[in-house]
């Protein structure tokens, strides 16, 4: 039998005498009714998956975790009387009102109630009623679960890394699921799954596997190893290397020791790094190998709160002080007891955070997104159940983790899903974007697949690049297939469920042949997002019986706020909320567009360090406004029609701010007077460059004629160019030679692959405010710039095929 009493019913935010003496009376109250709920579970077996935990100990948190119910009662008793008798009236500890009362057997709740209803006494006879099992059984497990959300008045956000923040319990149709911890989660997991496997690796040809149970023991294991090293509370572990059982590992351990998991992007430079370590104050760093291990070793005396780094991959190339490989790493917390850690377990709280997510820095320094423990279950439990995920105990679900984990989307489907519903993860190889993902796929047949659109493209392109190949009767037969199966799942969207005899065939002929080859036999929910994706691309997907279905959402919301789904999808929409959530669109115009603001439990707490973000982020009313425009249809489905921010999002994922890179183009190029940067929803990013002319004193329009210092800087590298026109009409060597070589030093700079400038066109006449491509104050208007220039746009883009190695196919906000 496992009870769980957890939350926190003092603090320091304010009171007096009477305070310790209503809560003294509190506790006493509680220790009276544990008495009596002992008779409910005498017949429940104890729980074998639960460390025990010394009641005393935890009750400094004020969390109680009582595995053999009689003796801890008595524990309980003792020292919470002694404990509030001992404390120090100028601690000034203030009685916490809200506390909810969840009382589950077997996983699934038998009543729920407040503080004072467990109090009074009434509630424990009706819910010892409720329980009553008329044959108890072996593996009957009861939990009585108490949270506390906090103070007495807590608030939505905060940017404060250890304050509790209040959760958002109440909405539209929420989904009955109690806040818990991510190590009360695991160990729900743990009931149903712990001998299911969990984790698979491949070493040379065989696959690796490791099952919940030792997960979760391994977890157990880096955790004390965390605690050995140093690990402070609310501190940061950096974990920066591709996808592995140590990434989730390190992940998942650095929470269960109390400190803040915090994915690295593979891509980030040394400084981009260094930033990232020292916002979260991280004490230790996890890296895959020497190459990653270079960028921390470079601005390690810049950080004073790194205490160690362990390398998780390949042997060290030389030893260092405080440098560990990960054997090394996992036998360092042998000696720490697991008191010491069940201790810091209990004490946790799902309105606590424990990751943090950063941004990729679109209008200043990356931000860390704050993500509680509520946001990582709660979402996991809720877009889980709306993407009908299957527990393993019906039929285990099959992923495939492939895209960068510091992203939340990778985060929330590879590690928090798969720990929900008992997933089996299968890791793909590091070169998986550059070819080998297929291969995997193929192997290992996955129920699930989240591809970034880029993915999707790319598996278009190859498609196609193939087709042409074939011979003229396979063509006209895919040809007539996809017309077949493009119109059948167009009348299913909408609701015409009829399968035609042609769509029969063209399924046994072609459709099951293509998932065949790309390894999709079994996939059942093919998503994508993190990126807008075109509708040609989703039409060839449903042509060929793939539906893809998009999701939106932001690391602010924990990852998914709307899902589309098999009976519920619209191409180009990114479905309907999740339960639980709400949606508003604020300020609409006559079309009913506007931005689109957040309501739920995803809703992260705040960034850290920075008010001013988060209240921007967060109005009072505990909205999350997303800065992206959209409005929904009458059948509620949401779309997003554009952005209010000038942020290009490419087809990756990549989010990118175009104005540094437009400002350090014309920085390092004098003769540049205006340079727009190209690339959402697009492949990869491409610029417009505009040379510095005359302008007409009268009209304000651009003349042919360069300026003096344009002139000056043509003949100083070699040009005898005095006009636009004969710099285009030439294309001059020397200009465009010196156009590429700033292009090239600027990429040099850039942060990830995504960030480079991949084409540029030099243009006839230079932006102005007659021509329409500025404003009065001069400021570029962007969206008449791409309507004027579309065709020369789309060139850069015709027959592109997307880079085999992008660096960072998916990144944050």
């Amino acid at each position: 039998m496992l009870i769980t009493l957890g939350g926190s019913c003092l603090n320091n935010a304010g009171g007096d005498s009477a305070s310790i003496k209503k809560a003294n009376s509190y506790f006493h109250g509680l220790a009276s009714r544990l008495q009596k709920l002992q008779v409910l579970v005498s017949d429940f077996k104890p729980s074998p998956i639960m460390p025990r935990i010394e009641s005393g100990a935890v009750l400094c948190d004020m969390s109680l975790n009582i595995i053999e119910p009689a003796s801890g009662i008595l524990d309980y008793q003792r020292s919470s009387s002694a404990l509030l008798n001992d404390m120090s009236l100028s601690a000034k500890p203030e009685f916490a009102e809200s506390t909810q009362v969840v009382v589950r057997l077997n996983n699934s709740s038998v009543d729920e109630t407040d503080s004072d209803g467990l109090k009074s006494g009434v509630v424990v006879d009706e819910i010892s009623k409720k329980i009553e099992v008329p044959e108890k059984r072996n593996e009957d497990v009861l939990q009585i679960v108490t949270q506390s959300l906090g103070s007495a008045d807590p608030k939505f956000c905060t940017t404060n890394k250890d304050d509790e923040i209040k959760l958002r319990v109440e909405g539209p149709n929420c989904p009955e699921q109690p806040p818990i911890t991510v190590h009360q989660m695991f160990m729900e997991s743990i009931e149903k799954y712990g001998d299911y496997m969990a984790l698979a690796s491949k070493h040379g040809e065989q696959w690796k596997t490791i099952t919940f149970k030792q997960y979760y023991n391994e977890c157990r294991d880096a955790a004390k190893s965390f605690l050995k090293l140093g690990l402070q509370r609310f501190h940061g572990v950096g974990i920066l290397g591709f996808n592995s059982p140590e990434w989730f590992i390190a992940d998942i351990g650095a929470i269960l020791a109390g400190g803040l998991a915090v994915g690295i992007y593979t891509t980030n430079s040394s400084e981009a790094c260094h930033y990232v370590a020292s916002d979260s104050q991280a004490n230790i760093m996890v890296v895959e190998n020497n190459k990653q291990l270079q960028k921390i070793l470079q601005i390690q005396d810049q950080l004073p709160h790194l205490k160690a780094i362990v390398q998780y991959k390949d042997e060290l190339k030389e030893k260092r002080p405080n440098l560990y490989t990960w054997a090394e790493f996992m036998q360092l917390g042998k000696d720490v007891p697991d008191s010491q850690l069940d201790e810091i377990i209990a004490s946790q709280k799902p309105n606590q955070c424990c990751t943090l997510i950063y941004t990729s820095g679109t209008t200043g320094p990356p931000k860390g997104v704050m993500l509680s423990h509520d946001n990582l279950t709660w979402t996991a439990y809720a877009a889980g159940n709306m993407v009908n995920l299957r527990p393993a105990t019906e039929s285990q679900e099959t992923i495939v983790s492939y895209l960068p984990l510091s992203h939340i989307a990778a985060q929330m489907i590879d590690i928090w899903l798969s720990v929900k519903f008992g997933g089996i993860i299968y890791f793909a190889q590091p070169d998986a974007l550059k070819g080998s993902l297929v291969t995997t796929m193929k192997e290992v047949h996955p129920t699930a697949f989240m591809g970034v659109p880029r993915v999707w493209e790319k598996m278009q392109e190859k498609m196609k690049t193939v087709g042409t190949k074939s011979s003229t009767i396979k063509r006209k037969m895919a040809s007539w297939a996809k017309d077949v199966g493009l119109k059948t799942n167009l009348n299913r969207m909408n609701g015409n469920m009829t399968v035609l005899f042609d769509f029969r065939v063209a399924n046994k002929l072609v459709f099951k042949r293509v998932r065949n080859a790309l390894g999709l036999t079994r996939c059942t929910k093919c998503y994508t997002g993190a990126a807008p994706i075109t509708k040609d691309t989703l039409e060839f997907f449903l042509s060929l019986n793939i539906p893809v279905y998009e999701l939106y959402g932001m690391s602010e919301s924990s990852g998914p706020h709307t899902i589309s789904v098999p009976n519920a999808f619209r191409i180009s929409s990114c479905g309907k909320e999740m339960p639980g959530c709400k949606t508003k669109i604020f300020n609409p115009d006559e079309d009913g567009c506007g931005e689109i603001c957040f309501w739920g439990r995803h809703v992260f707490m705040g960034y850290l360090h920075m008010e001013d973000k988060t209240k921007e982020a967060i109005d009072e009313d505990g909205w999350l406004h997303s800065g992206d425009l959209g409005k929904h249809d009458e059948k509620g489905f949401l779309y997003i029609t554009g952005r209010i921010k000038e942020l290009i999002i490419t087809a990756g994922g990549e989010n990118i701010p175009p104005i540094p890179i437009e400002d350090a183009v014309k920085e390092r190029l004098p003769i540049i007077s205006n340079a727009m940067l190209i690339g959402d929803k697009r492949k990869f990013l491409s610029m417009l460059l505009t040379l510095k002319c005359n302008v007409n004193s009268d009209t304000g329009e651009p003349q042919d004629n360069l300026t003096e210092e344009t002139i000056q800087f043509c003949q100083k590298i070699g040009s005898k160019a005095t006009k636009v026109s004969e710099i285009l009409t030439s294309k001059d060597v020397d200009v465009y030679g010196a156009i590429q070589e700033c292009i090239k030093n600027v990429n040099e700079k850039a942060s990830s692959n995504a960030q480079r400038i991949q084409k540029w066109l030099l243009l006839e006449k230079d932006f102005s405010v007659p021509g329409g491509e500025l404003g009065p104050t001069m400021k570029l208007k962007r969206p008449v710039v791409l309507k004027m220039y579309s065709d020369q746009i789309d060139d850069f883009y015709k027959d592109a095929i997307t880079p085999n190695t992008p660096d960072n196919p998916l990144t944050a906000k």
